[in-house]
């Protein structure tokens, strides 16, 4: 399992290394990026975490498929990623 991709940051926080490393993998590969939210978030976490399908990634941004949707991640919000594992098979419904 490769290792979480922080490598040097710009002065606006971007990892250039973990943006990089999102570029050169192809479509579909299990991803996860930690990324930076607005300040006005409502949640008023300063970063949260995006694990799915990578989709596209360019030097302007970042599109995962999560679970609940795809996410477009801008690359300036980027502080982090890695190849993730496989997800987990799914189990059956309990019975009874």
């Amino acid at each position: 399992m490769e290792q979480p991709t922080s490598g040097s940051t710009s002065p606006s926080g971007t990892s250039s290394a973990a943006l990089g490393l999102l570029a050169g993998l192809p479509a579909g590969t299990r991803v996860s990026v930690r990324y930076a939210l607005p300040a006005d978030d409502a949640s008023g976490l300063p970063l949260t975490d995006a694990l799915g399908e990578l989709l596209a990634a360019d030097e302007e941004a970042v599109t995962v498929r999560t679970r609940r949707g795809d996410v477009l991640i801008r690359a300036g919000e980027i502080r982090a990623a890695r190849v993730a594992p496989p997800a987990p098979p799914r189990r059956r419904p309990r019975q009874g």
